[in-house]
């Protein structure tokens, strides 16, 4: 009967253990997206056909504030232009990534301060992905330095309906994400710097590489973070 009543105990301790694991567990980015994205579309859609762009903005910061900061980014395995793959999980660095659309022309100045910020943070990778196909791609690829890694999707092709449907239909583009080395979503932001049409090049330039710069530098703190804490553990 004490063997019984032992087993049981030992039975009912890890079961709870197990509980535990899994509550403290992060949930998926696209859990969280499905679960909240039909109520945000929603509002958002009202407070843009209303006109009010700052609700709009309002919405889409707390979906991420509120929901996705936290949660843990899928581990997609990307296709890159080279052919290579490229599985997130391997990358084991901070992640800079942002999506474009092969259709879609970047702000002036846009890519040149990725280009630059890319070169000066070589601790980070930088992955862009280009919502299109493959040969719609490779134009678009050229105008990236070697140190940003080009992908692609595109919801005909095999296994890119899930990205797809998770990020370019949900999230939009041109869209931020940063992600820490445990593929843990640090923040994420949409657009990029507003320049007026008759901005100068250089000064364009170094708009979005402001606003990018202020991006990477949550990711950038948060690894310091972490570091600090292991040296005082």
């Amino acid at each position: 009967m004490k063997k019984i009543i032992l087993i049981l105990v030992f039975v009912a301790s890890n079961l709870a253990l197990l509980s535990q694991t899994v509550e403290d567990s992060p949930k998926l980015f696209t859990e969280a997206v499905r679960a909240n994205f039909h109520k945000f579309k929603s509002q958002s859609n009202e407070a843009y056909r209303l006109g009010d762009f700052e609700r709009g903005q309002f919405l889409f910061d707390s979906l991420v504030q509120n929901q996705l900061i936290g949660s843990k980014f899928n581990d997609y395995t990307l296709k890159r232009v080279s052919n290579r793959k490229l599985k997130m999980s391997k990358v084991k660095k901070p992640i800079f990534l942002i999506t474009y659309s092969s259709w879609c022309v970047p702000g002036k100045g846009e890519i040149p301060a990725l280009n630059k910020l890319a070169k000066e943070n070589k601790d980070v990778e930088f992955i862009v992905i280009v919502w299109g196909k493959k040969h719609e791609v490779k134009k678009f690829a050229k105008k990236f330095n070697s140190h940003i890694e080009i992908c692609y999707a595109h919801k005909n092709y095999k296994n890119d309906n899930e990205i797809v449907e998770n990020m370019r239909e949900t999230l939009g583009f041109p869209t931020s994400y940063m992600i820490d080395e445990n593929l843990q979503v640090v923040n994420i932001k949409r657009g990029a710097a507003l320049t007026p049409y008759k901005t100068p090049s250089k000064k364009a330039m170094e708009m979005h590489y402001v606003v990018f710069s202020d991006r990477l530098s949550e990711l950038i703190k948060m690894k310091e973070e972490r570091k600090g804490m292991l040296v005082t553990n």
